[in-house]
């Protein structure tokens, strides 16, 4: 008979349980250590010079290309916080509970909608990480995840939410709630949910507010590549 864990482990839909398991699984490899986090952060030079390396035909160096993608799937070693972050409080629980609505939702028989959402999310982190300097975190899932709470939060306008029993809102406060938790806790600007409204935002205007625009001829900008 499965456990209350494997049931809920296995309702999850795949997208969002392949990232919920490469996030662990991470975790669990840098606490054995058999790898650090310094061989997953987002080191923007060690990128360019193993592509560089790689292109010149120069003799072999460490291929670090692995770095646009791990810096996703780290959130930290394996801790009473990390298990916190990933599936009950914070924006974080968006791995284990907005994803999961998501795909179950608006993505619902999407998974190439869905993909390509977290694909476009991530290069927009990256690019914003790498052209603004006060906007860089060597690892971006947080502000991935906190993207999924926010076109999440813009798309239920009229979801009534409880945030500890304190406070009552609609959904589209969601983010700004979650925000100025992040700030209270934390004590600085948590430039990771900065990051993740921004990029939201841009997602949720291109692909629900720009097409029912007049002058947009009903034209979605961030259409689904047909490859996917």
């Amino acid at each position: 008979m499965p456990t209350p864990l494997e049931t809920w482990y296995t309702e999850i839909p795949p997208i969002t349980r392949i990232y919920i398991t490469g996030a662990c699984l991470t975790s669990v490899a840098v606490q054995l250590g058999f790898i650090h986090p310094l061989q997953l952060w987002l080191n923007y030079d060690s990128i360019v010079y193993g592509f560089q390396a790689s292109w010149r035909r120069e003799r072999k160096r460490e291929k670090i290309w692995w770095r646009l993608i791990t810096n996703f799937f780290y959130f930290g070693p394996l801790s009473i916080d990390f298990f916190f972050h990933i599936f009950f409080l914070q924006v974080y629980l968006v791995l284990a509970r907005y994803s999961r609505m998501m795909e179950e939702g608006f993505f619902r028989n999407k998974p190439a909608d869905y993909v390509w959402l977290m694909l476009f999310s991530s290069m927009i982190l990256i690019i914003c990480a790498v052209l603004v300097p006060v906007a860089y975190l060597p690892f971006l899932g947080s502000a991935l995840a906190f993207t999924m709470v926010y076109i999440w939060a813009r798309r239920n306008p009229y979801t009534r939410l409880n945030f500890l029993g304190l406070v009552v809102f609609t959904a589209p406060h969601l983010p700004y709630v979650l925000l100025c938790f992040s700030l209270l806790l934390g004590g600085h600007v948590p430039v990771g949910d900065m990051l993740g409204i921004l990029v939201g935002h841009i997602y949720y205007f291109f692909e629900d507010v720009w097409p029912r625009d007049p002058a947009s001829h009903g034209k979605k900008w961030l259409a689904t590549p047909r490859i996917m």
